[in-house]
């Protein structure tokens, strides 16, 4: 008994002295985790790596679609605003190609410097009369009537100017009437120089009222025939730009031998006729265009060249309406040739 209460005193003894010695330290967190880490077995590198599931694969693949499709209509609408662009500008271009004659004529007096005798050079003033230059206006034909302008010189004595003189008969382009002809001083020149100078107002244009009968190339030529006689003008020399070649082209290979001379400005209708005809034609022919008319210009020139007895004439940087861009150097070349065929 008393062997059994010694022994279980030592182990309260032991107990206590163990309460009473300093606790075990524990060591610290770092070291904690290191020692875990080194007790678990080495990761596989393929593990750091893990493929993505089939679901990720997808919304991958849909948002890289989506970016596909949104950058698809980004460039769709892009290319879409280019065209309108383009075609918006071909559209402006166009009005403007229509409008700009039409304004031209109605400013040109105050844009171009419009000559006059006394500033035309010696070769121009050679052979030029005194007196007075009377623009007269007037219609023929009934049915529908013709409107013209005629300049009249009258010499400072008063009598009146023979009516032997070489007749000239103006017809003008689409944007234009007689009027262009007389604000320009075309006719007023020629008349001072002694030649008689008319100009007419087209069917539908100025103060002409329009006529069925001109729809046809054969009625274009009957009307030319037509103006020509009631005007009185034997033989004379027909002056023609721009859309007044639907007239002129047409009269010239039917009835060139009642023409003096033939002026062509550009005129429209060139390519209806074969380089035979043209090459018929006997009438004296100046071909007139300006360097900038590469449309109408330089197109009629290459069938216009076919005419045997027939010269060019370029005015440097003119465009389609070359007498309005450069009216003195027109002007020279106009009485030039009206001199040679005198």
């Amino acid at each position: 008994m008393k062997s059994n209460a010694r022994k279980a005193r030592e182990v309260q003894t032991k107990a206590a002295a163990g309460l009473r010695s300093p606790a075990a330290p524990f060591p610290p967190p770092a070291a904690a985790a290191a020692a875990i880490s080194r007790s678990l077995p080495p990761a596989s590198p393929r593990a750091l790596l893990l493929p993505p599931s089939k679901i990720q694969l997808q919304r991958i693949k849909e948002t890289l679609k989506e970016q596909q499709c949104t950058l698809e209509r980004m460039t769709m609408t892009l290319i879409r605003n280019r065209l309108g662009l383009l075609v918006l500008g071909v559209l402006v271009t166009f009005v403007l190609y229509l409008l700009l004659p039409a304004i031209q004529h109605e400013k040109f007096t105050s844009s171009v410097d419009i000559p006059k005798p006394r500033a035309m050079d010696e070769e121009l003033q050679k052979g030029q009369s005194t007196g007075n230059v009377t623009i007269l206006t007037g219609t023929v034909l009934q049915n529908p009537s013709v409107f013209f302008r005629e300049a009249v010189h009258v010499p400072k004595d008063g009598a009146p100017s023979a009516e032997s003189r070489l007749g000239v008969l103006f017809l003008h382009g689409q944007a234009f009437t007689s009027q262009t002809w007389e604000e320009l001083r075309t006719l007023t020149l020629l008349s001072e120089h002694g030649y008689r100078a008319v100009a007419i107002d087209l069917p539908g244009y100025g103060d002409s009222p329009h006529s069925a009968a001109v729809e046809t190339t054969q009625g274009r030529v009957a009307f030319l025939q037509e103006v020509l006689k009631e005007l009185r003008l034997l033989k004379p020399v027909l002056i023609s730009s721009s859309m007044s070649g639907r007239y002129s082209i047409p009269y010239l290979l039917t009835s060139g031998e009642q023409l003096k001379g033939f002026v062509p400005i550009a005129p429209v209708g060139t390519k209806d006729f074969t380089a035979q005809q043209y090459q018929q034609i006997k009438t004296p022919t100046l071909i007139i265009y300006g360097e900038r008319d590469t449309g109408l210009g330089t197109q009629s020139l290459q069938s216009l060249q076919q005419i045997p007895n027939s010269k060019v004439v370029m005015l440097p940087g003119a465009g389609h309406a070359c007498y309005l861009d450069k009216p003195q150097e027109f002007h020279k070349a106009i009485l030039s040739f009206l001199g040679e065929l005198k």
